[in-house]
């Protein structure tokens, strides 16, 4: 009798081994939306989602690119729950609501995780980002001890006027520079967070102010386009240059000492990492925490070298 019910303790055991270890095995769905994939920093966080889930040989990912079309990317979420995702990852900045697919993906019981900005208006399980304001306060302390409390600081907006992302930089930049004595000047035009948009503002900027110590753009696309227009106007001497993301060619830039002195980072890697790791638990369900804010880092010479990724896309 003690071996049969040894026999029994010890096959039920087993079974519950290979049970668990069936559900670890078994596929798993993950849904990606992206709002669009034409800019470098959200393409890097896609690659950055589908390196992490191609370390685990049973989940599979589908990627939804909406191609800037809000319309689309409400379809593009009906679309992957029909397919029977188990849970969503979604970077769809900048948009401020979506109740309708919101309302399907609870209704269908799947976790998601909000990666990169917020969505205002829908209920998620997990937020992972950074602090625009905090890293914009970085910069600007950075900024600040550069300039002495001497000299002008132009300051590129990426627009529109109500645009929370940029506000949010520039504001926690001129929270560290506007009592320290250096004058600001905000460039009246948008660099639409866009290389060719920096070349075009700094090309009027320099052509109107004679004198201008140092730049700071709300996002290093920008900032290396106006890196050209410096070097063509021949002032690379005479402006330093201040960004924000961590952009790749800003870090190498930041590394060989150029006049671009540093950037906040906002990586897109490190925030992909962490929403796919929180999805993960959240299928396990388990709890993660609602809102996860990435630590601040200032990239100056001092660290550029071990930030930079050449392998990045952005």
């Amino acid at each position: 009798m003690k071996l049969f019910l040894k026999w029994i303790v010890g096959l039920a055991a087993a079974l519950v081994l290979a049970l668990s270890s069936h559900a670890q095995e078994r596929e798993l769905k993950i849904g990606v939306v992206t709002l669009q994939m034409r800019a470098p920093y959200f393409v890097a966080m896609v690659r950055s989602l589908e390196a992490e889930a191609a370390k685990r040989k049973n989940v599979k990912v589908f990627v939804a690119d909406g191609g800037g079309d809000v319309a689309k990317v409400s379809s593009d979420i009906e679309d992957l729950l029909a397919k029977g995702v188990d849970g969503l990852i979604m970077n769809i900045s900048p948009l401020e609501a979506l109740p309708g697919p919101m309302a399907a993906i609870r209704k269908a019981g799947k976790p998601v995780v909000l990666v990169n900005r917020k969505l205002k208006g829908g209920e998620y399980d997990a937020w992972v980002g950074v602090d625009n304001y905090a890293i914009g306060t970085g910069v600007g302390e950075a900024i600040a001890k550069h300039m002495g409390g001497r000299g002008v600081l132009m300051m590129m907006r990426g627009g529109p006027e109500d645009n929370s992302t940029g506000n949010a930089r520039r504001d926690g930049v001129l929270s560290k520079v506007k009592n320290t004595g250096a004058q600001v000047v905000i460039a009246p035009e948008f660099g639409k967070w866009a290389e060719d948009g920096g070349i075009r503002v700094m090309e009027d900027m320099l052509a109107k102010h004679k004198l201008i110590d140092a730049l700071f753009c709300e996002n290093d696309a920008m900032c290396l386009g106006a890196q050209k227009a410096i070097a063509d106007a021949g002032r690379s001497r005479e402006i330093s240059i201040f960004g924000f993301d961590g952009q790749k060619a800003a870090i190498e830039q930041i590394a060989k000492g150029t006049n671009y002195v540093g950037s906040g980072q906002n990586s897109p890697d490190v925030i992909a990492r962490i929403g796919f790791e929180h999805l993960m638990t959240l299928i396990a369900g388990e709890k993660v925490p609602k809102d996860t804010v990435v630590p601040t880092v200032v990239i100056t010479k001092t660290n550029a070298a071990s930030l930079l990724n050449p392998a990045s896309p952005f």
